[in-house]
């Protein structure tokens, strides 16, 4: 075999293998990996503050109280508070000041008992999960009383006592939160018209809020 035979076998070689390179798949550069971002977990922690709504009715309470009806009527007001978050369990403390046309006549025995305002502050204790938070609440109360008898007269008193219930709230937004709650209040007997008579108040409060998170 002469040197040009074996020239031309080597080119025709090498095109050969060319053409077979040619025709294999080219490996390209590897795909980006999609990115995963995760939704952040909603926290309860921070201060919020909202307003409420809803129907008090209760019974009158202290001695010769029994010339009184039981008041009842529309209730509300704002409240402010700050929750704190710690895994599942949230902590808060909050403030309220209803204003109400809670109120009772008796014809009858010919009086008029009213409790214009109440408000509290209480402790808060939930479990959170995710958005849901139902929660315990209790703690000090105060309102106020106007009476009036007649023939004796009228008298408007300050009385203290406490508050409990609970309630469940829902978070529709990082900043926008609702709440339905109920609260059994406890407003102590005090001396009215004179010393005449006591009076005080055990209402059961029905409320739905909206709160804006801070």
């Amino acid at each position: 075999m002469n040197r040009k035979s074996i020239i031309a076998g080597f080119g025709a070689a090498l095109l050969a293998t060319g053409a077979i390179a040619a025709d294999l798949p080219r490996k390209g550069a590897p795909a980006a990996p999609v990115a995963f971002t995760r939704a952040p977990v909603f926290s309860w922690t921070g201060l919020y503050a909202g307003v409420h709504a809803g129907y008090g009715f209760g019974s009158a309470t202290g001695r010769g109280s029994g010339v009184f009806k039981d008041p009842s009527g529309f209730v509300g007001g704002g409240q402010i508070g700050y929750n704190y978050q710690m895994g599942q369990f949230v902590l808060g403390a909050e403030t309220d000041l209803s204003f109400t046309t809670m109120s009772g006549k008796n014809n009858v025995a010919g009086t008029k008992d009213k409790i214009p305002y109440f408000g509290t502050v209480r402790a808060r204790a939930g479990v959170a999960v995710d958005r849901f938070l139902p929660y315990l609440t209790a703690g000090y109360a105060y309102g106020g009383s106007t009476v009036r008898e007649n023939g004796v007269g009228k008298s408007s008193t300050l009385h203290h006592g406490w508050a409990a219930g609970g309630g469940v709230e829902y978070a529709f937004t990082n900043n926008l939160t609702a709440r339905i709650e109920g609260l059994y209040v406890d407003l102590g007997d005090k001396r009215v018209l004179g010393g005449t008579r006591k009076y005080g108040a055990e209402s059961g409060v029905i409320r739905a809020g909206i709160n804006a998170k801070f």
